[in-house]
């Protein structure tokens, strides 16, 4: 395994209306360029194979927040998280990286958007929107 490739865990909150977001994360994550496996633990768990030269895992957890799932945040989590994101910083840095915000965030938020519904998102009726 090269040095560049990382080994994380992702651990999800307990929230009861989505109990099953390992799965859902990914499914969301699972075409993203950089990511090279996932693996689910089991429901609240997601082990993420990914190379720091084209995304780091805070990258990931943003964009799994942003969409709306909920991560665990006790202490020891975020004390890892933090660990992580400095080594992955000094990592990226000395390999000749730019900052973790990058085209794989981008198509993340694309592919998310592609597969959403769309349509009229306007509540009022037709002939209220035609007024004006």
């Amino acid at each position: 395994m090269p040095a560049t490739v990382k080994k994380r865990e992702i651990f999800f909150s307990e929230i009861p209306r989505n109990c099953n977001q390992a799965e859902s994360a990914l499914r969301m994550l699972e075409n993203i360029q950089g990511i090279l496996d996932l693996e689910i633990v089991d429901p609240l768990q997601l082990n993420v194979h990914y190379d720091i030269r084209y995304l780091c895992l805070a990258d990931i957890e943003e964009v799994l927040t942003e969409v709306g799932f909920y991560l665990d945040n006790n202490l020891l989590l975020r004390l890892k998280r933090a660990l992580y994101s400095y080594t992955e910083m000094t990592e990226r840095a000395n390999i000749g990286c730019h900052r973790c915000q990058n085209q794989s965030t981008r198509d993340i938020f694309i592919d998310r958007y592609q597969q959403q519904r769309h349509g009229c998102r306007d509540h009022r009726p037709s002939h209220w929107r035609d007024y004006l």
